[in-house]
């Protein structure tokens, strides 16, 4: 691999003299280059939307989504992964984050881990991949043979293989079959994928789990209707929630809340449809979660 000619490791020629600059002159050229990665972003807009339609559509068939990266990657799969349950109240299993080198390489970097494609196999393996599961293989430079040897461990087992990249042409490409690739340019500091190509990723990754979420009935208007109040915050927020959609003030938000068992969605079907609880729990079910589906009373 001759890493010099990809995009990611190439002197960004407007930081070259950043070690000579003021802090003010520091954060302005580093503000300046970080606005470059939403138009990047903007460009793969079309196969992002693609990715989406293939994530939701194998998610109703039992489908799970699965992040494979190693380093600044696989720490930012990670993160989106862990913040689906209680922004979405989903599962746990459903959006999984893999990092090569496991738990310890959230803290510490593991020098070389990314160069092992077997440890890739390995890993996807350990999971027991599906022909209804996604993999999401994230890699800067396009050619981590760790993702990679995830990538095409899934891909024999029938799942679907999307790649996250900055540089193309890339060598996850041939292992995916939707290839989303916003390149940033070089990099403020030479090679730290860590700022732009970093910051490209975690914006790809919250528009595939939000729309993923969005599609699947997990969000009413812009709220997050399956939010689960694990902490103060989050309670607050619920209430707030329950108010927003229906309308209503505090007090009863928090009355519907407690009839509703702490499940906001059910609370606003209640106060909006007038339903009982388990009335709520039925519609619901039978609309495969969409508020919006839920007959009228009267047209029930």
């Amino acid at each position: 691999m001759d890493y010099a000619k990809l995009v990611t490791e190439k002197v960004n020629a407007s930081t070259e003299n950043i070690d000579l600059c003021s802090s003010r002159e520091i954060v302005e050229l580093i503000n300046r280059e970080d606005q470059k990665v939403a138009r990047a972003v903007e460009k793969e807009l079309p196969f992002i939307a693609e990715a989406v339609d293939s994530i939701v559509e194998r998610m109703r068939q039992g489908g799970r989504l699965f992040y494979i990266g190693a380093g600044t990657s696989g720490r930012i799969g990670v993160l989106d992964a862990s913040e689906c349950p209680p922004t979405f109240g989903t599962d746990p299993s459903l959006v999984q984050g893999i990092i090569a080198g496991g738990d310890t390489a959230l803290r510490t970097a593991i020098e070389g881990i990314e160069d092992s494609f077997e440890s890739g196999v390995e890993d996807i393996r350990k999971i027991n991949i599906g022909a209804s599961d996604t993999v999401v293989g994230i890699t800067a430079s396009g050619s981590a043979p760790y993702v990679i040897g995830g990538l095409e461990a899934a891909g024999k087992k029938g799942a679907l293989c999307i790649a996250v990249c900055n540089t193309r042409p890339a060598a996850v490409e041939a292992y995916a079959s939707v290839v989303i690739a916003p390149v940033v340019g070089p990099e403020v500091i030479m090679g730290s994928t860590r700022m732009k190509a970093g910051t490209a990723q975690k914006m790809v990754l919250n528009m595939l789990s939000t729309a993923s979420m969005v599609r699947l009935g997990k969000v009413y208007k812009n709220l997050m209707v399956d939010v689960m109040p694990t902490n103060n915050k989050l309670a607050d927020r619920t209430i707030r929630i329950i108010m927003e959609a229906c309308n209503i003030n505090r007090e009863r938000a928090q009355d519907a809340l407690e009839k509703a068992q702490g499940r906001a969605k059910a609370a606003i079907v209640m106060v909006q449809y007038g339903y009982s609880l388990e009335e709520a729990h039925r519609y619901l079910q039978r609309n495969d979660g969409f508020i919006r589906k839920i007959p009228m009373p009267e047209e029930a």
